[in-house]
């Protein structure tokens, strides 16, 4: 598949520069949020956006969207107004101090998006009061808002990260309830509601952002263990895309729209092939948001006779890709130069008929995969031809017999680690009486994988039962799968969905269903920062953003008092400008509740 390259989540310092142009005349300023990424000893810096300075229009436009988003919740209790002019108080300055220092940007936007969402409003009433001294819905905010601001286990959460953070002022929650004890059984708590959270947020996401649910891209992948994950029937050793096959895994079936905003997901055992997934998968989504005509997309793990039986006579509509086997039985169509259609710069595409009409498939051929995979089998070919040249000498150089099992073992080892080139070669191991090692290896190229390769390579097959489609809304439609798969690298790189230290079989459901509802957050920050023109990099914004700290400036008055004021740190120009564009005003005061003496229930 033709799939552009995949954007690294490696940012570590975020920052706005400024240019001046002249235009109509006049000069404006412009600023280009620039994220600085480090490797090795070097600093390599990548634009991001290119902002100009809103005008009156503009800033209204980006009000109006974060209006439309949020929709203008105010928390009166938390944020202190600009207060009326009073008398004057007399300060000794050489007293001034401030204290309590808190990261606030950050937090501040993950809470605004959680209640963007209504997920505040929604956990009150699935998770109602009762005699816990902190309620479970404000704990389940915390896990959430955790895991996307700083990705971490909940004894960081509990030990570190909460106390250095403003939640405590955003919640309402001191951090001295904040314990691992109560952050593992808020998990058990949350756990049982996945279903009626992913409705909600399903139609949620869909005001929100007018999204439709016609076409849905399913994939899955895996994430691994440490541990032994005893008490765990789904971990289980299978294919690892972590390449970590010394460990148990579980396998994550994600379901998502176009746009990569989640409808829902599944847990299977970490030994489940993808191919049995997908009656279950879209069994479970129909049944919870009812029977449509959608298009089912995905890869060719899915792929299997059964399944698209499944899918035709049900009357499902579905666009899959085929095994590389596929290629074969369209032969004389690849060798053919006539209907074939560019559908992109070096991609082209040829749609043929199924052998009995039901079905139709599209040919694509793509330079750039082609360039790609002629150097891959270079590679491996190399590498063959070298480690049975090594074999070669080894064998006529022995001194003494060498029993056959640990060299055939040897070559099986060579051929797995070069699979795309293995079948280039007949290799055999012959005995031979006039050497001391008394066998002997020899191979021959086969021709007929000569001459599949050049043709063959840089092509795929498409798979359809959608008549009416033309080639290119095909194709198009089909790398829409990178959606799918950019999901499961924000959740493993940004969110740290990996590795899972839980052993329980619910505290891991419950890890993975924290880091979905993250990632909810994370896609509704995404779609937010495309419409003011920020990007598609939510951890750039956040990582900005948590650089502006709320503090508690202490001043100390003549008459033997301290005036305690809440403050929120400006935000620089930079940040400014952030902030401009999500249409969003930081507050300059924060309220000091009243200190309450909570007993912590454990």
């Amino acid at each position: 598949m033709d799939f552009p390259s995949s954007h690294g989540a490696y940012a570590r310092k975020m920052y706005l520069r400024h240019t001046t142009r002249v235009k109509d005349g006049k000069a404006h300023t412009y600023w280009r949020l620039v994220r600085s990424v480090r490797v090795g000893r070097t600093v390599r810096q990548q634009t991001v956006a290119h902002l100009g300075e809103l005008d009156a229009e503009g800033r209204a436009r980006a009000k109006a969207l974060a209006r439309t988003i949020t929709g203008e919740r105010e928390q009166a209790d938390l944020f202190v107004p600009t207060p009326a002019p009073q008398a004057a108080v007399r300060i000794h300055l050489d007293r001034v101090r401030v204290e309590r220092g808190r990261t606030f940007g950050d937090v501040w936007l993950a809470w605004t998006l959680w209640r963007a969402l209504h997920l505040d409003t929604v956990l009150d009433g699935l998770l109602p009061p009762g005699r816990e001294a902190v309620p479970w819905a404000t704990m389940a905010a915390v896990l959430v808002l955790a895991r996307l601001c700083e990705p971490s286990s909940e004894l960081h959460v509990a030990e570190d990260w909460y106390r250095r953070t403003a939640l405590e002022d955003l919640l309402g929650l001191p951090a001295s309830l904040i314990n691992d004890d109560r952050c593992y059984r808020a998990l058990d708590r949350l756990l049982p509601h996945k279903t009626a959270l992913e409705q909600h947020l399903v139609a949620r996401l869909g005001e929100l952002f007018a999204l439709d649910y016609d076409l849905l891209l399913y994939d899955v992948t895996s994430t691994y263990f440490e541990g032994q994950a005893a008490r765990n029937p789904l971990a289980q050793r299978g294919h690892s895309r972590d390449h970590r096959p010394d460990c148990k895994q579980v396998c994550v079936a994600l379901v998502v729209t176009r746009e990569g905003m989640p409808l829902g997901y599944e847990l299977f055992a970490g030994n489940r092939t993808d191919v049995t997934t997908v009656k279950e998968i879209v069994g479970t989504m129909e049944t919870r948001y009812g029977v449509a005509q959608r298009i089912w997309v995905m890869d060719r793990g899915m792929t299997s006779a059964a399944n698209l039986a499944w899918l035709r006579e049900t009357g499902r509509r579905y666009l899959v890709g085929t095994p590389k086997s596929e290629l074969r039985r369209w032969v004389p169509q690849l060798a053919d130069a006539q209907d074939w259609h560019t559908v992109r710069d070096g991609v082209d595409a040829k749609q043929c008929p199924g052998p009995d009409g039901a079905e139709t498939f599209v040919l694509i051929r793509s330079v750039e995969r082609r360039a790609k995979e002629q150097a891959m089998h270079a590679r491996f070919q190399a590498r063959i031809e070298a480690g049975l040249a090594r074999l070669a000498r080894r064998l006529a150089h022995a001194r003494r017999p060498l029993e056959r099992g640990p060299v055939e073992r040897q070559l099986g080892r060579l051929l797995a680690a070069n699979s795309r080139a293995a079948s280039r070669y007949t290799v055999t191991l012959e005995s031979d009486a006039t050497v001391a090692a008394g066998v002997r290896v020899t191979w021959t190229v086969r021709p007929e994988w000569d001459d599949w390769a050049p043709c063959s390579d840089g092509c795929y097959v498409l798979r359809s039962n959608i008549p009416d489609w033309s080639p290119e809304e095909l194709w198009r439609t089909y790398i829409q799968l990178t959606e799918a798969e950019a999901a499961f690298r924000i959740q493993k790189s940004d969110l740290a969905i990996r590795p899972i230290w839980h052993q329980r079989e619910d505290r891991v459901q419950a890890h993975i269903f924290v880091c979905f509802l993250a990632y909810v957050l994370w896609k509704t920050l995404e779609q937010w920062q495309q419409r003011a023109g920020l990007g598609h990099s939510p951890r750039t914004i956040l990582e900005e953003l948590r650089r502006i700290q709320s503090t508690d400036v202490v001043l100390p008055t003549a008459d033997g008092r301290d005036l305690r004021l809440r403050c929120v740190v400006r935000p620089d120009p930079a940040q400014a400008q952030l902030l401009d564009r999500l249409g969003l005003a930081l507050p300059e005061r924060l309220r000091i509740r009243s200190s309450v003496a909570l007993t912590a229930e454990m």
